[in-house]
């Protein structure tokens, strides 16, 4: 067995409880759930509200939008519960859904129920006593590479996924809407992210290629087995996935992997710079060795680019919530500085101009 606890939930944050006698007369109606409820959270997200809720032995999972946010693709329950009911027969590792509910006076907003993937989840910041040895890191990120690999090879028509998105011209709008959400969201003046922003605009790569996506894919998005902590039980949070180029997908999974040399403020973030895990280069070589494809160096210096600038306005965004006073959340109040942060990765690595030099 590993040293590392399952992922826990804890009480409900002030502010953002349910209204269980509602949701209980909804859920025994619409799901067969009998018994009172007991609801706590799930600390750790930055984006969508996770609940734990009980019924005597039997838990499931409650995903609903934060409060005060006004992105609705983003954030849009009843397509999150569809991506996963298409995706099911397809892709293994995901938990299974259970309901969707569009009616808003029952707990304020749309939300979904899936069934409780029960596991490890590995945060930045490992508990306490907790060591995961060199050996078990390496093995675990190749499997986070190839899980990663293996959805972008998902049968688009088979699954019938293709309907979710428009892959043509899909990198031209990612660069046009990730910049105007940054702009939207702007609260301090950085000039790195301007930067970034004008060079990808003018560097688009010419190829266009189109799979599922994930738009997320990282470790604290993934359930391992405790037993097995090489194992991937099952991905989470597919509130941005879509149909686009995979390679969008690998460059903000690429951004998330945080190395020893970068800075403490991107490692709480992922556990990606203890020892043993394979580096930024080793992870694109795995992901593309998988898939039997070839990605040029200027290909992964463009990606891995947006996924900085990508993963930095969604700090951003969230931050400029709570400058605004939508959530009480402190950790939301030190997101600026890793925006700040992502956006100096990014700058090095237009200086540094190539892929494999970046590290």
């Amino acid at each position: 067995m590993s040293n590392v606890p399952q992922d826990a939930a804890s009480e409900v944050r002030k502010g953002e409880g349910l209204p269980l006698e509602v949701l209980q007369a909804y859920l025994k109606e619409h799901a067969g759930i009998q018994g009172p409820l007991e609801v706590k959270q799930f600390p750790s997200g930055f984006s969508n509200l996770t609940y734990l809720v009980t019924s005597g032995a039997q838990a499931w999972v409650l995903r609903r939008p934060p409060l005060g946010a006004n992105i609705a693709t983003a954030h849009d329950m009843g397509r999150e519960y569809r991506v996963l009911t298409l995706l099911q027969p397809h892709f293994q590792k995901i938990p299974k859904p259970v309901l969707f509910c569009d009616d808003e006076s029952v707990i304020g907003a749309p939300f979904y129920l899936m069934e409780r993937v029960e596991g490890a989840i590995l945060r930045g910041q490992l508990p306490k006593g907790v060591q995961l040895a060199p050996d078990l890191m390496g093995k675990l990120s190749v499997q986070v590479a190839h899980a990663l690999a293996d959805l972008h090879d998902v049968d688009l028509d088979a699954s019938g996924l293709m309907d979710l998105g428009k892959p043509e011209g899909y990198v031209a709008r990612q660069v046009k809407g990730w910049t105007k959400r940054y702009f939207a969201a702007e609260t301090d003046k950085i000039s790195a992210m301007n930067e970034l922003a004008d060079w990808m605009e003018r560097n688009q790569p010419e190829q266009e290629r189109a799979a599922f996506i994930h738009n997320d894919f990282k470790y604290d998005n993934l359930v391992l087995n405790p037993s097995d902590l090489t194992e991937i039980k099952a991905v989470l949070d597919w509130e941005m996935a879509t149909i686009g180029d995979p390679l969008m997908d690998l460059g903000t999974t690429l951004a998330y992997w945080a190395e020893a040399g970068d800075p403490d403020l991107l490692k709480p973030y992922n556990p990606s710079w203890l020892p043993g895990n394979l580096d930024r280069a080793a992870m694109a070589e795995q992901y593309c060795e998988r898939r039997r494809i070839n990605i040029s160096q200027d290909e992964l210096l463009f990606y891995y680019v947006f996924g900085v600038f990508k993963v930095a306005v969604i700090g951003q965004q969230i931050y400029a919530r709570f400058k605004a006073g939508h959530s009480q959340d402190p950790r939301f109040g030190m997101l600026i500085h890793v925006v700040k942060a992502c956006a100096e990765n990014g700058r090095l690595a237009l200086e540094k101009n190539k892929f494999s030099d970046l590290w």
